[in-house]
Parts: structure tokens; C-alpha cells; sequence
């Protein structure tokens, strides 16, 4: 098991290297990739009590990479506005940053799956819930053609599973 960032794993998947790689981005026609559907990602705008939306434009964002792309898709998709703003942290993990912002570091935009033990909780509160929010759909891939037994099996536990989270 490795972990890195999609097109990578892609890359080391289609090299042969890895029988499996669960993606964000699915594999460009053409291919000798196959890609089927895992589960959708459900995103949720967060901070620690005391943030709340009045607030957002002067809260720190807390990220994972400096380029902010769960926050920048979460801006275009519920506020229709593009995110302009530069992050105030960034922690290379979704759980460093769900830590940072429990911690009171700022908001961010999560999985809400990662972070629904702290919003039962009371650590983390929604700062808004859209009709509509953002999801993302995670992809199982793997190489076309005749895969590993353990693969199969490996793959076929995933994509039952994947239907519940």
C-alpha cells in the first residue's frame, strides 16, 4: 500500500507496480485503465464553535495543500465565487488539518465522513449545510485485463463496502 497524489498512483498503477488504486480522478479514455465508481464524498464547510458564517472572511483557512482545491471546489460549487484567498495553514493530511481545526486554527471544507465523530461531538460545527453539497466521487482502478486472485478479492470487498459510506 502507497499513498500519493492521483495522477501518480495512476502512473505506478499502469506500470504495473500496483494492482489497485483508489483515485479521485478517473483514468482518461483510452487507457489501459479500468475505473468503476467506489462512493461520493460529501463535503462540509468547518470550524471549531465560535466560527461561524458572518465570520468566513476573516477566518484562517486551513488546508492540505497550498493550492486549496477541496476549499476552491466547495467556493465555486455552493458560493459560485472563486476562492481567491491563500491558506493560513496547511498540513499535508486531511486529519492534521481536522485537528488544526479543532484546535481553533480556522475553517476548512472536509469529507464530512472524516469528520462526523467531531461535529456529533460538538467539536467541529457545520458553518453551512447547502441543499446541495459538494461531493467528489472516489474511484477503485485497476489495469485492465486479468487481475491478481487476492485483487479481485481485495476489489470486490471495497466496491460492496463503498456502497454504505
Amino acid at each position: 500500500m502507497t499513498l500519493g497524489l492521483a495522477d501518480d498512483l495512476l502512473t505506478t498503477l499502469a506500470g504495473g507496480t500496483l494492482d489497485l488504486v483508489v483515485s479521485t480522478v478517473r483514468p482518461r479514455r483510452g487507457t489501459a485503465l479500468t475505473a468503476e465508481a467506489l462512493c461520493d464524498e460529501e463535503f462540509v464547510l468547518v470550524g471549531a464553535p465560535g466560527w461561524d458564517l458572518g465570520r468566513l472572511e476573516a477566518a484562517p483557512l486551513v488546508a492540505y495543500a497550498e493550492n486549496l482545491p477541496i476549499l476552491r471546489r466547495y467556493w465555486r460549487v455552493v458560493f459560485g465565487t472563486r476562492l481567491t484567498r491563500v491558506p493560513a495553514l496547511v498540513v499535508p493530511d486531511l486529519r492534521g488539518v481536522l485537528a488544526a481545526v479543532v484546535a481553533g486554527a480556522g475553517v476548512t471544507v472536509l469529507p464530512r465522513y472524516l469528520c462526523t465523530a467531531e461535529l456529533t461531538g460538538g467539536l467541529l460545527v457545520p458553518l453551512l449545510e447547502p441543499e446541495l453539497p459538494p461531493i467528489n466521487t472516489l474511484f477503485l482502478v485497476s489495469r485492465a485485463g486479468r487481475l491478481h486472485p487476492m485483487a479481485v478479492a481485495v476489489r470486490d470487498h471495497l466496491l460492496r463496502r463503498g456502497r454504505s459510506w
